[in-house]
């Protein structure tokens, strides 16, 4: 007789680590694999023996770098060509190909012969061992899971994300963003000392990704997301890699020889840089030590603190960069800020927490929750409240989550229209009405962006769907567009033309032809990046203004002493002349590049005329 499938699971897949609960007699169950942890390395090798997934292939990586697979997550849903996939197709020891429709796949060898596994396939793998833990520890069947994702994985990531689920016999209820996951276990844990709405920012960095997310949350468990920032490209594997290739250059420097080629040495290496690393949050230096790394040549070197926080100071500031965003995305301040909570393996790092308490001004980070299992522990409680769980604890749970990206169309003039704003809630439906453009048109096509950039195509263009229109003069025939985003962050697009009630529709989520991290990444980079440049702009037009002012007010007063030399001396008038002259010339022939020349310019008129003006006060 077939077991008895029992209530849904809920599962953090993460980059370096994953962790798998149940809701059990009205609490979350956090449940410890055959190994006696309650994370598990999201690791799978091919040997000799059989596949190995979890500790057990972590812990053989280092002789078995090639056929051992790790960071499957930085692979999944994304394109072969994706630039910042081909960076770290260069880190990895195991190889990495290009499949059909640009699909990433990885190679091992298996059973004597040659294999390709999708990073969808790797995922389902670690899922199984998951999942079995959770039967075991259960007793029952287990079908129904709800699963983790970074707040700024695409749609082709999280469809990609289902799809590992479905490969490992699960039902996967919802997708949901990480960090909105930790704020649930914070707002549950805390429950009963919420006595109003308080706002919470929850900083998730951990072995692959970082998420910050500002949360409301009130005294009634509902929970509100008002913005989300992040990089799902930044995490405790990154800090490795610099250590590595640190230690790589002075390997070079002391042996004159490179080991960058030796795909065993530098597998070994980075274990050691990643146990230094844990070392290095809770004593100031610590030494990899490794006995023949390298033909024969053994290796044994001290690293500080202070030169760890060196080597990733720029990810650091990153982290606190995407905070500033978050808030300023939010319209918040960082006096509205009631708590600052730390999930992650990584946020254990003492830097990390120095700069993000000296952000917020001295103000205490908050340790409540579990910075390992606090994910996991929030799926859980969403996977209870989707399978209808009555305890007292979660019956009352909302969850509000949002849109990372703005998400519109193109209009005729090539501007983007935007149908939903970014930071909008989910799930949501908005809708706008187009007109036609030419007498008789027959088509109207919608093309679909994602993006925060006025301009459509700089914009990321997610597909594209024609309505057609009775033909008619410009301006008569109409369609109207919606745009709709489920609770898994997928969207849906459709247009209906008002007078025949022709439908045309796509369903954006197709991950072989979709949106990749790096995408994503690139548009909001972009974004700040023209930022930046309007403010220097700005600040250039500024200092030129303030220039030809202050020529225009000088010309003025001496305009009003003309020749009387009782007020001022007949030299000084010609230096003060002389002076707007030089002055004059470098506004007019200088570009509004050169803001320099305008300063210089400024400074000297200044220096000139003002001790000269002043004899007149």
């Amino acid at each position: 007789m077939d077991r008895k499938a029992v209530a849904a699971i809920g599962i953090d897949l993460g980059t370096t680590y994953s962790c798998v609960g149940v809701w059990q007699n009205d609490q979350v169950e956090i449940i410890s694999n055959d190994q006696g942890n309650r994370t598990m390395p999201s690791c799978v090798a091919f040997t000799n023996c059989g596949r190995l997934i979890g500790e057990g292939a972590k812990n053989q990586t280092a002789m078995n770098p090639t056929n051992t697979i790790y960071d499957a997550k930085r692979l999944i849903g994304r394109r072969f060509n994706d630039a910042k996939l081909q960076e770290d197709i260069k880190l990895w020891p195991f190889k990495v190909i290009k499949g059909t429709s640009n699909i990433p796949k990885i190679v091992v060898s298996y059973n004597g012969e040659e294999k390709e596994f999708s990073a969808e396939e790797i995922s389902s793998m670690v899922l199984i061992k998951l999942k079995e833990a959770a039967e075991k520890f259960l007793g029952n069947v287990v079908r129904d899971a709800v699963i983790t994702v970074p707040a700024y994985f695409d749609d082709s990531q999280r469809q990609a994300t289902k799809d590992a689920g479905h490969v490992a016999g699960l039902n996967v209820l919802q997708i949901i963003n990480e960090p909105t996951s930790a704020a649930i276990a914070y707002g549950l844990d805390m429950r009963n000392n919420i006595t109003r709405q308080i706002n919470v920012l929850i900083f998730d960095l951990g072995g692959g990704t970082f998420d910050v997310s500002l949360v409301t949350i009130d005294k009634n468990s509902t929970i509100t997301v008002k913005a989300v920032a992040g990089d799902t490209h930044l995490g405790g594997q990154d800090f490795d890699s610099t250590m590595v290739d640190y230690f790589v250059e002075q390997f070079k420097r002391k042996h004159k020889i490179d080991i960058s080629v030796n795909k065993k040495a530098l597998s070994r290496l980075r274990v050691a840089c990643e146990k230094a690393k844990r070392v290095l949050s809770s004593i100031i230096d610590t030494i990899i030590d490794i006995d023949s790394l390298h033909d024969g040549v053994d290796f044994s070197m001290r690293i500080s603190r202070a030169k760890f926080e060196k080597l990733n100071e720029d990810f650091f500031s990153k982290c606190i960069e995407m905070v500033e965003k978050c808030l300023g995305d939010a319209q918040m301040n960082k006096k509205d800020i009631d708590e600052v909570v730390l999930v992650g393996g990584s946020t254990r790092i003492p830097k990390v927490q120095q700069m993000l308490t000296d952000f917020f001004q001295g103000k205490e980070l908050s340790k409540k929750i579990h910075a390992d299992e606090a994910v996991a522990y929030g799926a859980t409680v969403l996977a209870g409240k989707l399978t209808g769980c009555t305890g007292k604890r979660v019956k009352n749970l909302v969850l509000i989550d949002v849109v990372p990206l703005s998400l519109g169309t193109d209009l005729y003039d090539g501007s983007m229209s935007v149908i939903i704003k970014r930071n909008s809630p989910i799930p949501i439906k908005n809708e706008k009405t187009y007109v036609t453009v030419e007498d008789d048109q027959e088509i109207i096509g919608c093309n679909i962006y994602q993006g925060e950039r006025s301009r459509a195509v700089d914009n990321n263009w997610l597909g594209k769907f024609n309505v057609a229109v009775p033909p008619a003069p410009k301006r008569k025939s109409k369609i109207r567009v919606t745009f709709s985003v489920d609770a898994n962050g997928i969207l849906n697009c459709s247009g209906v033309e008002l007078t025949t009630g022709l439908k045309r529709g796509l369903i954006v989520t197709n991950y072989k032809e979709r949106l990749t991290t790096q995408d994503i990444e690139k548009m909001l980079d972009d974004a700040h990046k023209y930022k930046l440049q309007d403010e220097e702009y700005k600040k250039k037009t500024f200092v030129r203004n303030a220039l030809e002012g202050y020529i225009d007010d000088v010309k003025s007063k001496i305009k009003k002493i003309g020749n009387n030399t009782k007020m001022i001396h007949k030299k000084d008038m010609e230096i003060m002349e002389i002076a707007i002259e030089k002055a004059s010339k470098i506004l007019n022939e200088s570009q509004l590049d050169d803001f320099d020349e305008y300063e210089k310019a400024l400074n000297q008129l200044e220096k000139v005329c003002l001790p000269i003006i002043a004899k007149l006060v």
